[in-house]
């Protein structure tokens, strides 16, 4: 694993994102340890479809109440 130095990284920026769409994964690193990892997007092959997590997620009754205290130091009252 080649690991590309951030700041050569910037100065080549072109050329890495080249060698990406070449199919190369181009690793950044910082102080020679990798933190980065550039790949080629692909795009979701399944369309999103919407209403996916429907009643699946609950919202309690009191989600937009504060606590007291936190209602208080934004000088608001609950109600």
């Amino acid at each position: 694993m080649q690991i590309t130095d951030i700041s050569k990284a910037k100065a080549q920026l072109s050329a890495l994102v080249e060698k990406v769409m070449a199919g190369e994964e181009v690793i950044i690193g910082k102080a020679g340890k990798p933190v980065a990892r550039l790949v080629k997007y692909e795009k979701s092959r399944q369309p999103r479809r919407p209403g996916a997590l429907k009643e699946k997620i609950k919202i309690a009754d009191d989600f937009d109440v504060l606590p007291d205290d936190m209602a208080e130091a934004f000088g608001m009252v609950n109600q």
